[in-house]
C-alpha cells in the first residue's frame, strides 16, 4: 500500500467572529453553512468533518474563544481539499469572509497528515496549530503555501504524521461525531 493511500489530509482552521451569529449581519454566512457543508460531504476525497453531537455542523462548538468558530475535516489528499476549498462553489464564500470574520495576525489554518481511519481531536488540531504558530511549517504542521508529503512527514520521525509504528495520536473528538468516515 502506498504511503499516499495509508494517509489522509486533516485540516484545521479557526475564525474570529466580526458579529454572534445570530446577528441579521451574519444571516448569509449562516444560510451558506449548510449548503456548503452538504457540498463537501458530497466533494470526492472528503474523509470527515467535525459535527457536534446532535447538531448538523460545528458553529456552536468553541474550543478556541467564545467568539471563535473552528471547520475542522479530512480529506484523501491535498488535492482533494485544494479543489474543495478553491474549485468549487466554497469559494464565494472565501470571496466573503471579511464581511463575517475578522483577519487573524496569527495562523489560523494548520495542516496534517494522519494515518486513515484516524479521527484527529479538536485537542490534537490545536496542538498543531500551536505548533505552526510557535515553530513555522514543518512536516507535522504546515499549510498551502509551505505543504509537506505524508513521506516526509513519516520520514519525520514520531509525531510527525501518524506517530512511532504508523499509530495513531489521538481519538475520537470529545463531544464530536464523524459527519462520515
Amino acid at each position: 500500500m502506498s504511503t499516499r493511500t495509508r494517509y489522509h489530509l486533516a485540516q484545521f482552521n479557526l475564525a474570529t467572529l466580526r458579529f454572534p451569529l445570530a446577528d441579521p449581519r451574519m444571516a448569509d454566512f449562516v444560510a451558506l453553512v449548510e449548503p456548503v457543508n452538504a457540498l463537501a460531504d458530497g466533494t470526492p476525497g472528503f474523509v470527515w468533518r467535525l459535527v457536534e453531537e446532535g447538531e448538523a455542523d460545528a458553529t456552536g462548538m468553541r474550543p478556541a474563544g467564545e467568539d471563535v468558530i473552528v471547520n475542522f475535516s479530512v480529506w484523501e489528499s491535498a488535492e482533494a481539499l485544494w479543489d474543495f476549498v478553491y474549485r468549487s462553489a466554497h469559494l464565494e464564500t472565501m470571496r466573503r469572509r471579511r464581511e463575517w470574520f475578522r483577519r487573524h495576525v496569527d495562523a489560523h489554518l494548520v495542516l496534517w497528515w494522519v494515518p486513515a481511519g484516524h479521527v484527529p481531536s479538536v485537542g490534537e488540531a490545536l496542538e498543531r496549530l500551536a505548533l505552526l504558530r510557535a515553530d513555522g511549517p514543518s512536516p507535522r504542521a504546515f499549510t498551502f503555501g509551505s505543504s509537506f508529503t505524508a513521506e516526509e512527514a513519516v520520514g519525520a520521525g514520531p509525531g510527525a504524521g501518524a506517530g512511532a509504528g504508523g499509530e495513531p495520536a489521538g481519538g475520537e473528538p470529545a463531544g464530536a461525531e464523524p459527519a462520515a468516515l
